[in-house]
Order: C-alpha cells, then sequence, then structure tokens
C-alpha cells in the first residue's frame, strides 16, 4: 500500500493563487494543487493514500485550514493540519481537536517562524505523542529564511522531544544534504524522500546509502506533489536497487506505522 506522505492541496477558489505564490526559485509546479487534480494523480500513478498537508501562514487562518483539510478526511486522504505559533498553545489544540486532526505540517519558509521558535517547543510539548508532526526542512528562500530550519534543529527537537512522532521533509535537509546526513543518521527521526523538482536529481547511490545507514523502517515516501509527479518519484525509489522489504517500507510500510494506519507492509 503506497503512502505518499507529502502531498499539498488547497480549495479549488485559491489553489491557483497559492501556487502561483511558491516562493522556492526553480520550481514549477506538475499538478494544479486541488483535490480533483490530486486524486487523478493517485489514480494514474497507483498512489493507495495520500496525506493532505494544510499550511496556516498566519494564525488567523489556522482554524479555516484545519476545517478545510479535515474535510478532506477519507480511506484515501489523511488529514495534517496546521499551528501558528501567534496562537496560544490552547487555542491551537482546541482547532485540530474540534476538528479531529492528528496530524500537522510545519513549514517555517512559508509560516515565518523557526523550528527552535520556543512558542513551537510548547506546541510540541503539548502534542506529546498524540500529534504527529510532519515538517521542512532546508533550503528554498532567501538566507535569513532558509536559517529558520536545519536538521540540527530537528536533531534537538528529537532529543527534547522523544514521544513526538516527527517525520523531517527532504531526508531533513533540503539542498543541505551533506549537513544533513551528517547530523541526523540514526537519530531518531523519520526521514521523508521528496527533493524537487525530482529524487532523481541525486545520486541513486547515495540515496540507497542514506536509507540503509538510516535504516529503511525510519524513512518514508513524499512526492511533494503538486511539485513533482508521484510516478516519476515512485519509479527513482523502485529503481534504486533495495530489497523487496525496504522498498516496501520506503512506501508506505514505515508511513502506517507512524500514523498507526493497518497496511500489510507495515512492520
Amino acid at each position: 500500500m503506497i503512502i505518499d506522505a507529502h502531498s499539498h492541496v488547497w480549495p479549488d477558489e485559491i489553489a491557483a493563487a497559492a501556487l502561483g505564490g511558491n516562493r522556492v526559485p526553480g520550481l514549477t509546479a506538475r499538478g494544479d494543487g486541488t483535490v480533483g487534480g490530486l486524486t487523478a494523480a493517485m489514480d494514474r500513478t497507483g498512489v493507495d493514500v495520500s496525506c493532505c498537508l494544510g499550511i496556516a501562514n498566519r494564525a488567523k487562518h489556522v482554524d479555516k485550514v484545519n476545517a478545510f483539510v479535515a474535510g478532506l478526511a477519507s480511506d484515501r486522504r489523511i488529514a495534517f493540519g496546521t499551528v501558528h505559533v501567534d496562537l496560544p498553545v490552547e487555542e491551537n489544540i482546541a482547532s485540530l481537536d474540534r476538528h479531529g486532526v492528528t496530524a500537522v505540517k510545519i513549514h517555517p519558509l512559508f509560516q515565518n517562524f523557526a523550528l527552535d521558535d520556543p512558542r513551537l517547543q510548547e506546541i510540541f510539548e503539548a502534542f506529546g505523542d498524540r500529534i504527529a508532526v510532519i515538517a521542512h526542512v532546508g533550503a528554498g528562500g532567501d538566507e535569513r529564511t532558509n536559517a529558520l530550519s536545519g536538521p540540527g534543529m530537528i536533531a534537538d527537537i528529537a532529543r527534547r522531544f522523544p514521544a513526538l512522532r516527527l517525520v523531517a521533509c527532504h531526508f531533513g535537509g533540503y539542498r543541505i544534504l551533506d549537513e544533513a546526513e551528517e547530523i541526523l543518521r540514526g537519530t531518531d527521526v523519520v526521514l521523508e524522500t521528496s527533493w524537487p523538482p525530482s529524487l532523481g536529481e541525486l545520486a541513486p547511490e547515495r540515496v540507497r546509502r542514506i536509507i540503509r545507514d538510516h535504516g529503511a523502517d525510519r524513512i518514508v515516501f513524499g512526492s511533494d506533489w503538486p511539485m513533482t509527479d508521484p510516478g516519476e518519484e515512485i519509479a527513482a525509489i523502485e529503481a534504486l536497487g533495495l530489497t523487496d522489504d525496504e522498498t516496501k517500507s520506503v512506501l508506505g510500510g514505515t508511513m502506517a506505522r507512524v500514523l498507526g494506519v493497518p497496511s500489510p507492509w507495515a512492520r
């Protein structure tokens, strides 16, 4: 059962504007960012379940975003909501609980706060092991924005909150993979594979080494749709020369375990 840990969707009426506001230079969207577009991509590429990630750039949008993603939840879509450090911890938790959302996306590049912001740490402490977190880590903006997330911050979060179910996007360091490998190798952090515009940009032998050094049971497949084509990203993983068990773990088994959803590939 293939689970895409990293897909973005917006309401139809704002999807085009949201994609037009993409802040990562050199990337061109491969999809339209709508729920219908995601469903068509899943059907075409063999993705069974997609994690639909919502992001509130401002605190005032948190509850609206959580309501939207909660409305997407189905047997093929898992809702990942949002929090914001400009809201009190209690209001963030109340919004997630009100909409039945049990996982969130943190995106420092778009939300304009750092992974080591003390206010975010307070939110993580309140999550315990109840709310799963997937976080962007690495570059993608200007120098100031890039400094908002890094593999060292992820390692610190994992140490401070050992119960937190934490997934670090882009192998824990988009465009700073040397640093991510050095800092995160073997840590108790789940790493996600997306590397826009394609995982194929990385040398297969390097990706294979990262997966085996860290452990396939701590690696999850993510496409970052609509910025990539999920089928091409799945093919890149299948071409790595991993064992069948390793491939199944990466493509869905590990994420099923992280989220506590049934899967024949979960271990």
